[in-house]
Protein backbone atom coordinates (compact mmCIF):
# COMPACT_ATOMS: atom_id res chain seq x y z
CA UNK A 1 0.00 0.00 0.00
CA UNK A 2 1.32 3.53 -0.68
CA UNK A 3 0.40 6.54 1.06
CA UNK A 4 2.18 9.25 -0.97
CA UNK A 5 0.43 8.00 -4.41
CA UNK A 6 -3.12 8.64 -5.83
CA UNK A 7 -4.97 6.04 -7.12
CA UNK A 8 -7.17 6.92 -9.46
CA UNK A 9 -10.32 4.13 -10.15
CA UNK A 10 -11.91 4.28 -14.14
CA UNK A 11 -15.02 2.22 -15.11
CA UNK A 12 -14.78 2.44 -18.44
CA UNK A 13 -17.07 1.84 -21.54
CA UNK A 14 -17.37 2.40 -25.37
CA UNK A 15 -19.09 5.87 -24.86
CA UNK A 16 -18.18 7.20 -20.94
CA UNK A 17 -15.34 6.84 -18.22
CA UNK A 18 -16.40 7.42 -14.38
CA UNK A 19 -14.02 8.20 -12.28
CA UNK A 20 -12.70 7.97 -8.57
CA UNK A 21 -10.07 9.00 -6.68
CA UNK A 22 -8.44 7.67 -3.79
CA UNK A 23 -6.10 10.07 -2.35
CA UNK A 24 -4.56 9.32 1.39
CA UNK A 25 -6.09 6.59 4.04
CA UNK A 26 -9.96 6.51 3.47
CA UNK A 27 -10.05 9.57 1.54
CA UNK A 28 -12.30 8.70 -1.44
CA UNK A 29 -13.31 11.16 -3.99
CA UNK A 30 -15.45 10.51 -6.78
CA UNK A 31 -14.47 13.00 -10.15
CA UNK A 32 -17.58 12.10 -12.10
CA UNK A 33 -18.13 10.97 -15.82
CA UNK A 34 -16.74 12.49 -19.26
CA UNK A 35 -16.87 11.28 -22.48
CA UNK A 36 -14.26 8.07 -23.42
CA UNK A 37 -12.66 10.56 -26.03
CA UNK A 38 -8.72 11.19 -25.87
CA UNK A 39 -8.98 15.18 -24.81
CA UNK A 40 -11.28 14.16 -21.82
CA UNK A 41 -9.03 11.87 -20.36
CA UNK A 42 -6.10 14.38 -21.44
CA UNK A 43 -8.11 16.72 -19.45
CA UNK A 44 -8.67 14.97 -16.82
CA UNK A 45 -5.58 13.99 -15.89
CA UNK A 46 -4.11 17.99 -16.46
CA UNK A 47 -7.23 18.77 -13.62
CA UNK A 48 -5.15 16.30 -11.25
CA UNK A 49 -1.59 17.66 -11.67
CA UNK A 50 -0.41 15.72 -14.41
CA UNK A 51 0.89 12.13 -13.55
CA UNK A 52 2.89 13.40 -11.01
CA UNK A 53 1.88 10.52 -8.01
CA UNK A 54 -0.87 9.18 -9.64
CA UNK A 55 -1.48 5.77 -10.85
CA UNK A 56 -4.26 4.56 -12.63
CA UNK A 57 -6.52 1.40 -13.14
CA UNK A 58 -9.31 0.05 -15.21
CA UNK A 59 -10.93 -3.23 -15.77
CA UNK A 60 -9.66 -5.29 -18.30
CA UNK A 61 -13.07 -5.36 -21.16
CA UNK A 62 -14.85 -4.63 -24.60
CA UNK A 63 -12.89 -1.34 -25.32
CA UNK A 64 -8.83 -2.63 -25.33
CA UNK A 65 -6.06 -0.69 -24.59
CA UNK A 66 -6.86 2.34 -26.20
CA UNK A 67 -6.81 4.08 -23.05
CA UNK A 68 -3.56 2.16 -21.68
CA UNK A 69 -2.08 3.25 -24.43
CA UNK A 70 -3.09 6.82 -24.17
CA UNK A 71 -2.15 6.87 -20.35
CA UNK A 72 1.37 5.96 -20.87
CA UNK A 73 2.13 7.53 -23.68
CA UNK A 74 1.11 10.86 -21.59
CA UNK A 75 3.53 9.08 -18.78
CA UNK A 76 1.07 8.08 -16.07
CA UNK A 77 1.23 4.79 -14.39
CA UNK A 78 -1.48 2.90 -15.36
CA UNK A 79 -2.33 -1.40 -15.30
CA UNK A 80 -5.37 -3.12 -17.05
CA UNK A 81 -6.50 -5.05 -13.74
CA UNK A 82 -8.33 -8.56 -14.47
CA UNK A 83 -12.26 -8.42 -13.76
CA UNK A 84 -12.55 -12.02 -12.48
CA UNK A 85 -10.00 -11.04 -9.62
CA UNK A 86 -11.43 -8.05 -8.31
CA UNK A 87 -12.25 -8.72 -4.68
CA UNK A 88 -16.37 -8.62 -3.54
CA UNK A 89 -18.35 -8.79 -0.97
CA UNK A 90 -20.84 -11.56 -0.72
CA UNK A 91 -24.42 -9.81 -1.21
CA UNK A 92 -22.65 -6.32 -2.88
CA UNK A 93 -25.00 -6.84 -6.00
CA UNK A 94 -25.90 -3.44 -6.85
CA UNK A 95 -23.47 -2.31 -9.42
CA UNK A 96 -23.63 1.55 -10.60
CA UNK A 97 -20.43 2.93 -12.87
CA UNK A 98 -19.57 5.32 -9.97
CA UNK A 99 -19.28 2.44 -7.45
CA UNK A 100 -17.36 0.26 -9.38
CA UNK A 101 -14.97 3.33 -9.93
CA UNK A 102 -14.79 3.59 -6.07
CA UNK A 103 -14.20 0.07 -5.99
CA UNK A 104 -11.25 0.21 -7.94
CA UNK A 105 -9.76 3.39 -6.27
CA UNK A 106 -10.13 1.49 -3.12
CA UNK A 107 -8.56 -1.41 -3.93
CA UNK A 108 -6.58 -0.66 -6.27
CA UNK A 109 -4.93 1.85 -3.32
CA UNK A 110 -4.95 -1.41 -0.88
CA UNK A 111 -2.80 -3.71 -3.62
CA UNK A 112 -5.55 -5.93 -3.54
CA UNK A 113 -5.81 -5.94 -7.55
CA UNK A 114 -4.27 -8.36 -9.79
CA UNK A 115 -3.00 -6.76 -13.08
CA UNK A 116 -3.29 -8.57 -16.80
CA UNK A 117 -0.44 -8.65 -19.37
CA UNK A 118 -1.07 -5.56 -22.28
CA UNK A 119 -0.03 -6.71 -25.17
CA UNK A 120 1.66 -3.87 -27.91
CA UNK A 121 0.41 -1.94 -30.45
CA UNK A 122 2.27 -4.36 -32.71
CA UNK A 123 1.13 -7.29 -30.76
CA UNK A 124 -2.65 -6.16 -30.66
CA UNK A 125 -2.61 -5.54 -33.94
CA UNK A 126 -1.50 -9.56 -35.00
CA UNK A 127 -4.30 -10.67 -32.65
CA UNK A 128 -6.58 -8.69 -34.43
CA UNK A 129 -5.17 -10.14 -38.06
CA UNK A 130 -5.32 -13.40 -36.42
CA UNK A 131 -9.22 -12.82 -35.13
CA UNK A 132 -9.76 -11.40 -38.74
CA UNK A 133 -8.02 -13.97 -40.39
CA UNK A 134 -10.47 -16.92 -38.44
CA UNK A 135 -13.86 -14.64 -38.77
CA UNK A 136 -12.93 -14.79 -42.82
CA UNK A 137 -11.77 -18.87 -42.55
CA UNK A 138 -16.05 -18.95 -40.70
CA UNK A 139 -17.67 -17.35 -43.07
CA UNK A 140 -15.83 -19.37 -45.75
CA UNK A 141 -16.74 -22.56 -44.06
CA UNK A 142 -20.83 -21.35 -43.24
CA UNK A 143 -20.91 -20.19 -47.12
CA UNK A 144 -19.76 -23.33 -48.41
CA UNK A 145 -22.68 -25.02 -46.06
CA UNK A 146 -25.05 -23.27 -47.56
CA UNK A 147 -24.35 -23.63 -51.01
CA UNK A 148 -24.23 -27.45 -50.60
CA UNK A 149 -27.27 -27.85 -48.63
CA UNK A 150 -28.90 -25.07 -51.83
CA UNK A 151 -27.81 -27.80 -54.57
CA UNK A 152 -30.10 -31.04 -53.43
CA UNK A 153 -33.15 -28.33 -53.30
CA UNK A 154 -33.04 -27.56 -56.61
CA UNK A 155 -32.16 -31.56 -57.59
CA UNK A 156 -28.34 -30.83 -58.21
CA UNK A 157 -25.77 -32.75 -57.38
CA UNK A 158 -21.90 -32.32 -57.26
CA UNK A 159 -19.88 -34.44 -59.64
CA UNK A 160 -18.87 -37.46 -58.65
CA UNK A 161 -15.85 -37.60 -59.43
CA UNK A 162 -14.70 -33.92 -57.58
CA UNK A 163 -13.46 -33.71 -54.10
CA UNK A 164 -14.70 -31.09 -51.75
CA UNK A 165 -14.65 -27.98 -53.49
CA UNK A 166 -12.14 -28.55 -55.92
CA UNK A 167 -12.74 -28.89 -59.94
CA UNK A 168 -14.09 -32.00 -61.48
CA UNK A 169 -10.09 -33.34 -62.77
CA UNK A 170 -8.81 -32.04 -59.26
CA UNK A 171 -5.08 -31.36 -61.03
CA UNK A 172 -5.67 -27.62 -60.95
CA UNK A 173 -5.53 -27.31 -64.78
CA UNK A 174 -7.84 -25.49 -66.47
CA UNK A 175 -8.16 -28.31 -69.23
Amino acid sequence: MSNCARHLGLDVHAETITATIAEGLGKIRSLGKFPNRAEAVRKLIEKLGGGKNLKVCYEAGPTGYALYWQLTKLGIDCEVIAPSLIPKKAGDKVKTDRRDAEKLAQCYQAGDLTPVWVPTLEHEALRDLVRQRAAAKTDESRAKHRLVKHLPRRGLREPEESGAWTHPWGDGSNR
